[in-house]
């Protein structure tokens, strides 16, 4: 049985995990959307209630009845590379591709229907209510007056993006920015605006989640940093221990968004309380691996193999 990974060739992350797959001795077949038609081909045919579905890349052509699981890493745009590429053209291939692909038995990490709704920051948000997190406070709004009313109850609030920084060239940061006292709000109106109550935290906590197996890294914060992912603390990961609850509740959180895989962001505050920050569904691991020793990558590739 193979292992269809859906990426671009510059995913060292993917990288990894390659060479776990290949070390079990499990066929793969590594294709970027981006690349249909071109560099690629797929034919579907509709015979006798079913359709049979090929994939052609890199001189690999592999039947939809041998893939055993599919990963959707961080694939890119279909038919972005190709000759004459259009809209129209992307929108015809990705009916093609993922039509075929969601027609086979091969179980996903992560499926795109539910890759896409995971996506969503108030869904997370509600969804991490319901598995029994600590959530701060939280408001998404585009009324000036909505937002200056929460800033005066919670006192000290962040501002944070909802899609994450834009793609553009060169890249943006978007980093979570706490908010100054008297802070103008009246921008709000030009689109909507992501406010939560800060958590004073101690520690970033980064939690990855592969089936139901669990890898905690730990972080300890600089005094008054509200951002992990930008500036030097002078810290690095460590493994952590994953309370009962916190575990608990990442596998009732997986189990609701029908995820397989998934990095949650939690900040722990003076307490040793950890707050809900975000789940990414398709979240980096490379970086907590390569500080902590912890075989993620491992345990993906054990997941998408036969028998895993």
């Amino acid at each position: 049985m193979t292992v269809l990974i859906l990426t671009s060739p510059q995913d060292v992350t993917a990288d990894m995990v390659v060479d776990k797959l290949h070390a079990r001795g499990v066929p793969l077949v590594r294709l970027d959307p981006a690349d249909l038609p071109g560099e690629a081909d797929l034919s579907a045919e509709y015979v006798r209630g079913d359709f049979h579905c090929y994939l052609s890349t890199q001189g690999r052509l592999v039947s939809s009845r041998a893939l055993r699981s599919i990963w959707m890493r961080r694939p890119g745009e279909p038919a972005a590379h190709a000759p004459g590429s259009s809209a129209w053209l992307g929108a015809e291939t990705a009916q093609a591709l993922y039509g075929m692909l969601y027609s086979t038995t091969a179980r996903w990490m992560n499926h795109p229907r539910q890759a896409a709704q995971a996506r969503y920051k108030p869904w997370q948000l509600r969804v991490a209510h319901h598995s029994g997190f600590a959530v701060p406070a939280t408001v998404v709004t585009t009324f000036p007056r909505v937002a200056e009313d929460f800033a005066a109850r919670h006192g000290q609030v962040v501002v944070k993006s909802l899609s994450g920084p834009p793609r553009t060239l060169p890249p943006v940061e978007l980093p979570t920015t706490l908010l100054a006292p008297g802070t103008d709000f009246s921008g709000v109106a030009a689109g909507p605006t992501l406010l939560q109550q800060y958590v004073p935290k101690r520690a970033d906590i980064r939690l990855t989640c592969v089936g139901r197996r669990l890898f905690a890294a730990r972080k300890t914060a600089a005094e008054g940093q509200v951002d992990g992912r930008y500036g030097d603390t002078g810290h690095s990961w460590e493994p952590a221990g994953v309370p009962e609850r916190i575990a608990r509740g990442v596998r009732d959180y997986m189990d609701l968004a029908e995820l397989a895989y998934a990095a949650f962001d939690f900040a722990e505050d003076e307490e040793g309380v950890w707050w809900f920050l975000e789940c990414n569904q398709g979240g980096q691991f490379g970086f907590v691996e390569a500080e902590t020793g912890q075989p993620i990558a491992g345990a993906v590739a054990e997941w998408l193999s036969p028998g895993g």
